[in-house]
């Protein structure tokens, strides 16, 4: 898959619900974003079909929160994220359904990396994300 079919593939599209829980829902996971530094990404096994779950780390900026594979494209959950872009964030108690889009503009990806560097230290994000060559995009309104 070229990174054109991969942009092709995964649509960006709103995660609130037309519902006042659903709202209500976003809006916990928005609060329970700004009390943690890492949070559970569930998305589909490309083969499997399974549910598979890791610990990640992430940024956001306003409405929007960016997420970098470790192994970067190679990552097993950015392939998963790319054949099915329904993906399950988890902070604390709070959840939220949305879709993921790749970012593969290396300024953007670069930018994001910026962020990275800013919450959790630039050694440590060298150290834990060799290859940084995509990042990923999650609409939060």
């Amino acid at each position: 898959m070229t990174p054109s079919d991969a942009e092709a593939s995964i649509h960006s599209a709103t995660n609130t619900t037309n519902t006042k829980e659903g709202r209500m829902a976003d809006e916990e996971f928005k609060k329970a974003l700004a009390a943690s530094r890492e949070i559970e990404l569930t998305v589909t096994g490309r083969t499997s079909g399974r549910e598979i779950s890791n610990p990640v780390w992430f940024v956001r900026e306003g409405e929007t929160l960016y997420l970098v594979p470790v192994n970067g494209s190679d990552a097993d959950w950015y392939k998963n994220a790319l054949k099915t872009p329904t993906i399950r964030l988890a902070a604390g108690k709070a959840q939220l359904n949305a879709n993921a889009s790749p970012v593969l503009d290396a300024a953007k990806v670069d930018h994001v990396l910026d962020g990275f560097r800013a919450k959790y230290g630039a050694h440590d994000v060298e150290a834990y994300y060799p290859k940084q060559d995509v990042a990923v995009e999650v609409p939060l309104a």
